[in-house]
């Protein structure tokens, strides 16, 4: 197997995972990406004002039952124990999120049991609903009325700028309610979070004799002549010079403040109400609970539709997108010696262990086309 020249577009989870299992078979990488920092969007760096590491492009919590993830990120930084504890603000009170019997009784004004709160819940749910299509009918479902237009009707409506009952019912994949006083946000077996930082870890990940790093760099199409094999993490329209429209994505906006003390009491705290006109306020040194801060920094979080020059973070995958992706997925299948990776590439929204975890995958099937002198598919996970 001769060595390989590869270009990877992106320095995330994705390039930086690929570059570096790639560059440990001994083919010579290098990677760029537009931005003047490595990480992508979980890049975080200290503040000048207070010190505390601020997730520049919002938090990001890591969380995996993959322990092959798991042990991978550990190899590349010091995984500190940490548990999401969410809260909303909702008419006026601080519950508990996701809803559990703490927040179903402190809502209701009850001292429920958990199988009481079980008869409870399904007693305001709306049984006259068998099928549900729409994120409202779910919701209305399974929870009732009051819960739904409490934690969620306002919240989605902001974060996702339209109507729940013009989102489909799979967004609201299960009941979000647990019957006992369990408040951590995930279920996941494995939690925590980098003790230096993801900008340091994804350092290492790249800290390979075999890779380059060049920042500030745009991808141009030519660049392909010279390489074996280009893994590009970019957007997919982008790529195609968004000839056929933009796929639709939203976007965030951060309103950073400083504090002296504590703000919130807590590192998420969502405001579920639609007159409130962010979504949530995170205070970033409650990321860092090992560390101790003085100052606090903290972000108010504003979600709307991404424009030409936002940074795009939430696919919409919505009727008409899903109609646009087909026709880029189509151009694509057609390329030869490219791999479209990450959540950009395939416009799919991914948690950092899933990118990670089909990052490895990537890497693995490039040196097994290797090996078998196969081809590379274009994708290497199903997009449509």
């Amino acid at each position: 197997m001769n060595d390989k020249k590869i270009l990877i577009v992106g320095a995330g989870f994705s390039g930086a995972v690929i570059a570096r299992q790639l560059a440990e078979e001994g083919h010579t990488i290098k990677i760029i990406d537009q931005r003047a920092h490595i990480g992508g969007n979980s890049y975080d760096a200290r503040d000048a004002q207070t010190d505390v590491m601020v997730h520049v492009y919002g938090p990001h919590i890591f969380h995996t039952d993959n322990k092959v993830v798991w042990d991978y990120v550990n190899q590349h930084a010091n995984m500190m124990p940490y548990v999401n504890r969410v809260k909303a603000t909702v008419n006026g009170q601080v519950f508990s999120l996701p809803i559990n019997l703490h927040t179903i009784n402190q809502f209701f004004g009850t001292t429920c049991s958990p199988d009481e709160a079980k008869a409870l819940i399904t007693e305001k749910g709306d049984d006259s609903i068998q099928d549900p299509k729409t994120f409202e009918e779910q919701a209305l479902r399974f929870i009732g009325k009051e819960l739904y237009e409490a934690f969620f009707k306002g919240y989605t409506i902001k974060q996702w700028g339209m109507q729940p009952s013009e989102l489909p019912a799979s967004i609201l994949k299960r009941l979000p309610v647990r019957f006992n006083y369990d408040d951590n946000y995930f279920n996941h077996k494995f939690q925590g979070m980098p003790e230096l930082g993801y900008t340091k870890m994804i350092e290492s990940i790249v800290d390979h004799e075999n890779i380059t790093v060049e920042l500030e760099c745009i991808f141009n199409e030519s660049d392909r002549d010279t390489y074996d094999h280009v893994f590009y993490s970019g957007p997919l329209d982008a790529f195609y010079s968004y000839q056929y429209g933009r796929l639709g994505y939203r976007t965030l906006d951060f309103e950073k403040f400083t504090y002296q003390g504590d703000y919130q009491g807590c590192a998420v705290m969502n405001y579920c109400s639609v007159d409130v006109p962010y979504t949530r306020i995170t205070e970033h040194k409650y990321f860092s609970p090992w560390e101790s801060h003085e100052g606090s920094v903290c972000y108010k979080e504003y979600s709307r539709a991404c424009g030409e020059d936002d940074i795009p973070y939430y696919p919409i995958r919505q009727l008409g997108e899903m109609a646009l992706l087909e026709k880029y997925v189509s151009l694509a299948e057609k390329e030869n010696n490219i791999t479209f990776v990450g959540r950009l590439g395939t416009y799919r929204y991914l948690d950092m262990d899933v990118t990670i975890a089909e990052a490895l995958n990537t890497a693995d099937a490039y040196l097994s086309s290797l090996r078998k002198d196969s081809v590379m598919p274009v994708f290497t996970v199903s997009v449509r």
